[in-house]
């Protein structure tokens, strides 16, 4: 489990296509501290399981399914991802539950400064409208954000500029896209009552 809320930005050293899998490897500041092989770390809000640790590196094995669901497919070496431990349950909780099991990618339409404010506009997939909501959750490449608005399948949301700078959304722009990740309390609601029904 996580939170969403990313503790720092890795950079791509190395993609390497195994016979089995993809092997990755980012080099990271912060959040190797206390990690070993086998400790999950969300990675552009995708749980992976680190298989190696290096001076300043992690690396993971990445499987096509995982390339095929998220944006992880498109990194290159030099890009940057989203990075974060996963939960300890003996300190703050800030964002929301995050489990790093993408359900999508999403396509950003919109990302510009607006006043003092960076608007953030995302089309989801069709099929997925039921589980956004107003001032509801939803974690993009890893973020926990606040929906400011929905119409449809076109999201708003409204950033910070702390957020700007610690993440990737920063170096993002229209027409990329982005790991989606929606409220789990919500998809096992949705489970349960559609077995009561």
């Amino acid at each position: 489990m996580f939170t969403g809320i990313v503790e720092e930005k890795g950079r791509v050293v190395s993609l390497e296509e195994l016979e089995g899998s993809w092997r990755y490897t980012v080099a990271v500041e912060t959040v190797s501290e206390g990690l070993s092989i086998g400790d999950s770390l969300a990675t552009n809000g995708v749980c992976l399981t680190v298989v190696e640790v290096g001076d300043g590196t992690l690396s993971f094995d990445v499987l096509e399914e995982t390339r095929r669901v998220t944006n992880l497919r498109f990194l290159e070496t030099g890009g940057t991802v989203n990075l974060e431990r996963s939960l300890r349950f003996d300190g703050r909780i800030g964002g929301h539950f995050v489990s790093g099991h993408v359900d999508c990618t999403g396509v950003i339409k919109t990302l510009r400064p607006e006043g003092k404010d960076v608007l953030l506009q995302i089309e989801i997939p069709e099929g997925f409208e039921h589980y956004v909501v107003y001032k509801g959750c939803i974690a993009i490449d890893g973020m926990s954000l606040t929906i400011a608005k929905e119409e449809g399948r076109l999201i708003t949301i409204w950033l910070i500029p702390h957020t700007m700078e610690v993440t990737t959304i920063g170096e993002r722009k229209a027409g990329d896209l982005v790991n989606l990740e929606f409220d789990l309390i919500a998809k096992y609601t949705e489970k349960i009552v559609a077995q009561r029904g």
